[in-house]
């Protein structure tokens, strides 16, 4: 068995005061003996507006940002793998006529080196009628356009992020690549949260038969953008192993691979498929 977390953050604090408590985060899941570490999305960056979030985009093929270098330097000192939520990063090419950084989540080694990097697919474009909040991602991001599948010490596992969790395509595609833990860092929002967090997890979980950790941001009195929190790891029978509700927090549960081949073999949905 090998232990994971989830982190949850508050949408509270500079993106300096987040980056501390993410530190602090980081060393509680350590001691506790996880070995990957997943952060929400923009988790150090939420709540920022398109501008703000074109001036602190940092840049992947530049010198390392705060937030990149935090998330670096965390997983060599304690030796674990970090999947860094979002942050924003722009290409830094010459010629990039699209100002709008990426939503890019990052996967780093025990030894601190950056693995895997997904951008972002699915952007919230969306207007809550109960709340009268209007959402639209796509004027503070770029479309992300290509799906991550990762071979870790853990499993295949297959990066998403927050609003991808609507879309049940891109998970059954991980899913037919062998992926076995999904990972879905987000800041779902306090009414669609209530509504649909808790249940779009298990689903993916039931539906391709994989662990899910889901960090959220967790600030239901958030006096603009409230999210849900309520961070949850997921067995693949649906099963929820952890669960937090508001504030920051981790939770940990142990991903047994022996557990993951029974409920496939018991239930060979994956193979049965007909479409």
């Amino acid at each position: 068995m090998q232990r994971i977390a989830a982190i949850q953050l508050r949408g509270d604090g500079d993106r300096d005061h987040r980056l501390r408590r993410a530190e602090a985060l980081i060393g509680q899941a350590a001691a506790a003996g996880a070995r990957l570490l997943v952060l929400p999305e923009n988790f150090a960056y939420y709540g920022a507006n398109p501008q703000r979030l074109r001036e602190a985009a940092e840049t992947e093929r530049g010198p390392e940002g705060p937030a990149r270098a935090l998330l670096a330097e965390c997983a060599r000192r304690h030796g674990v793998w970090i999947l860094g939520g979002t942050l924003p990063l722009t290409s830094g090419l010459r010629g990039d006529r699209d100002p709008k950084p990426f939503a890019a989540a990052l996967l780093y080694d025990d030894s601190g080196e950056e693995v895997a990097r997904y951008h972002k697919i699915h952007l919230f474009d969306v207007a809550v009628k109960d709340t009268g909040q209007r959402y639209c991602e796509s004027d503070s991001f770029r479309h992300g356009g290509d799906p991550v599948l990762v071979q870790t010490p853990f499993g295949k596992l297959g990066i998403s992020v927050c609003y991808d969790l609507r879309f049940p395509e891109l998970y059954r595609y991980y899913a037919a690549s062998g992926a076995e833990l999904l990972a879905v860092p987000s800041a779902f929002t306090a009414t669609t949260g209530a509504a649909h967090w808790r249940l779009l997890l298990r689903a993916r979980a039931v539906e391709n038969q994989c662990y899910v950790v889901g960090p959220n941001i967790g600030d239901r009195a958030h006096p603009k953008r409230p999210t849900w929190g309520g961070s949850a790891i997921v067995d693949p029978w649906g099963e929820v192993l952890a669960e937090l509700g508001d504030g920051d927090g981790v939770i940990t549960a142990d991903l047994d691979r022996d557990r993951l081949a029974q409920v496939r073999d018991d239930m060979p949905a994956l193979e049965q498929r007909r479409l």
